[in-house]
C-alpha cells in the first residue's frame, strides 16, 4: 500500500505531463513507484528526440529498471495520466509491473480495446484516478495546437 496514496502519485504524474506540454509533447506524465517512493519519473518526448516510442511509460520503465538494476519491476506501480497504447502496454506487460493506474481512457488508441490481455496476468489495474484532470492537460493542449 502506498502511504502517500494514489491521488499523491498521480498529481506527480500530472506534473510530468504538464512538462511535457511545455516542451510541445503530447501531455503524457508517467511515475513509477516501488516501496513507497518514485523510483522513476518521464513524459512524453517523441517529438525531441524524433522517436516514435519515447512515450512516458517507456522512458519510465527503462529508468525504473536502471534503478532497481533489473528488468523485472514486480512490484512496482506506475502511474500513467492516459491509458496505455499497445506498445506500452506490452512493455509493461513484459516488465512485469505489479499494479497500473492510469487516470484518462484512451478510446482511440488506448490497450484495453485492442489488447486487453497485454499486461502481467497477476497486475492490478486502476483506472480513472484523477481522471478528469488527466483529461483536462489532453484536451486543453490539442485545443491550442488547433
Amino acid at each position: 500500500m502506498n502511504p502517500l496514496g494514489d491521488n499523491y502519485f498521480m498529481e506527480q504524474a500530472l506534473e510530468e505531463a504538464r512538462q511535457a506540454a511545455a516542451e510541445g509533447e503530447v501531455p503524457v506524465g508517467a511515475v513509477i513507484v516501488c516501496d513507497g517512493r518514485i523510483i522513476a519519473r518521464a513524459h512524453n518526448q517523441t517529438e525531441c528526440l524524433n522517436d516514435p516510442t519515447a512515450h512516458a511509460e517507456m522512458i519510465a520503465i527503462t529508468a525504473a529498471a536502471n534503478v532497481l538494476g533489473a528488468k523485472y519491476l514486480t512490484g512496482c506501480t506506475l502511474y500513467v495520466t492516459v491509458e496505455p497504447c499497445v506498445m506500452c502496454a506490452g512493455a509493461i506487460g513484459w516488465s512485469q509491473i505489479s499494479t497500473l493506474v492510469y487516470g484518462a481512457p484512451d478510446d482511440k488508441k488506448g490497450f484495453q480495446q485492442f489488447a486487453p490481455y497485454a499486461l502481467h496476468p497477476k497486475a492490478i489495474i486502476k483506472k480513472g484516478i484523477l481522471a478528469d484532470e488527466c483529461a483536462n492537460e489532453m484536451i486543453a493542449f490539442f485545443r491550442n495546437r488547433r
